[in-house]
């Protein structure tokens, strides 16, 4: 299991205001409006969730390190778990023609916007039960998804990722390292369930059995 910064490259491009998060508006209110993972996560305002999550080719370099690290080559089959609106797995697309890509999300609002170029690789699912056989990717990511997860979902979705890989795995979660960090987590999170120190992931990860790469974001 290997450390990999992966989302380090475009995480910390994107400006936070934690203490408006929490005092502009009713902090639960907004949370129940994310968690049904509609409009108002998607295309609402920020206050609910991205604020319009549009494509701007941000993650075309995070695909880019992935195809390298990984080997992947036209053929290989990439499995993306909490896919939103397909923005990486387009970007693979584009990155390394004849790629095979597939996509799952829990939301249905998600994969009915996800972009047209892969719209027809994406399902609405559940991480904690892959409909892929055992073995059938190359490569299985999840980013800033499985931490969504209570814990008796977290488990079962680990080995999931496990069994549906053949080789690459590799997943990115929130933690937080200190006091601050841990405030500014909550400050900001609409969705989060699982609230873990790196220590405490790699507890979860070596008891569901989970051997593939990982990366943690901090909010600082």
């Amino acid at each position: 299991m290997a450390y990999r910064d992966f989302v380090s490259l475009i995480h910390k491009s994107t400006p936070r205001d934690y203490l408006a998060r929490v005092t502009q508006r009713d902090k639960a209110e907004v949370a129940e409006l994310a968690i049904q993972w509609d409009y108002d996560y998607w295309d609402g305002s920020r206050e609910t969730g991205y604020g319009g999550y549009k494509y701007d080719g941000r993650w075309r370099k995070v695909a880019d390190a992935m195809i390298a690290a990984y080997g992947l080559k036209p053929g290989s089959r990439v499995l993306d778990v909490g896919s939103g609106k397909g923005f990486l797995l387009h970007d693979f697309k584009e990155a390394c023609p004849g790629i095979e890509v597939a996509g799952i999300d829990v939301s249905p609002y998600a994969v009915e916007h996800t972009m047209e170029s892969v719209k027809a690789d994406c399902r609405v699912g559940h991480a904690r039960k892959l409909p892929w056989p055992d073995d059938h990717f190359d490569l299985v990511i999840s980013i800033t998804t499985l931490h969504n997860l209570y814990i008796q979902d977290l488990f079962p979705a680990l080995s999931e990722i496990e069994r549906v890989s053949r080789g690459g795995k590799y997943i990115c979660v929130e933690g937080y390292r200190n006091e601050r960090e841990k405030v500014n987590l909550m400050y900001w999170q609409l969705t989060c369930r699982a609230f873990h120190t790196p220590e405490e992931w790699q507890f979860i990860f070596e008891r569901a059995g989970y051997t593939g790469d990982h990366e943690f974001i901090f909010f600082e």
